[in-house]
């Protein structure tokens, strides 16, 4: 074969690779980029059940400003809910974490026991529940075992002290008063809570701070 001949096998041989070469990649599949994930809304977290009422508390807390020695943490009663519901709460303010408990309201608040709480009253012997902003007290050996005492700082709660009204266990508030009745047993207007709670309680709220109690939305 001669040198012109070569050259032409050699350009047409040539040419079938690019062309055998180029097809190929043209056959080869799109491989598609994952698409990006569209971004998930963002869910605001739910608010608090107290919430408002930690903020009234708040508030009492600022205008008895001078009565409080501690402000790190309150405690809350929320009388809205019924006693069966963990209603009483020890909310840290600088972190935001609470602990919850039961609580008894006062035999007079809900004379018919229906498990809600009624009406307030600071009349001695009315055996009622009071609202407003107490001062915790100091801690005692009664006739209901340790107690811690209570100091009313408000009109509507001014006689707490001689109404004997504290915070203390009672039998009648924990979950097996609750599954065999649907509610707690009443108090005579004090803070009764779960006797094998009452440690924690006492230590968290302690001597100096404040414990609020209302029912937002009562006359």
């Amino acid at each position: 074969m001669d040198r012109r001949n070569f050259t032409k096998f050699a350009l047409s041989g040539l040419a079938f690779s690019l062309l055998t070469d180029s097809m190929g990649r043209a056959a080869l599949p799109v491989v598609q980029a994952p698409a990006a994930p569209l971004p998930r809304a963002v869910q605001p977290l739910p608010a608090k059940p107290y919430a408002a009422l930690l903020e009234r508390a708040k508030a009492a807390l600022d205008h008895h400003a001078d009565a409080f020695t501690l402000r790190d943490r309150v405690g809350i009663v929320d009388f809205n809910a019924p006693s069966k519901d963990l209603r009483m709460h020890v909310v840290d303010l600088i972190g935001g974490q609470a602990s919850s408990y039961l609580v008894a309201h006062g035999r007079g608040s809900d004379p018919a026991h229906s498990g809600w709480l009624q009406s307030f009253s600071n009349e001695p012997n009315s055996l009622a529940s009071s609202s407003g902003a107490f001062r915790t007290g100091e801690q005692y050996l009664g006739q209901h075992g340790r107690a811690m005492r209570l100091i009313g700082l408000d009109p509507q709660n001014n006689n707490a002290e001689p109404r004997a009204i504290v915070v203390h266990g009672a039998d009648y508030v924990g979950e097996d008063h609750i599954a065999t009745w649907g509610k707690c047993g009443r108090s005579e207007g004090c803070f009764a809570v779960a006797p094998h709670m009452l440690p924690q309680l006492l230590g968290l709220l302690g001597s100096g701070r404040m414990l609020f109690a209302d029912k937002i939305g009562m006359a």
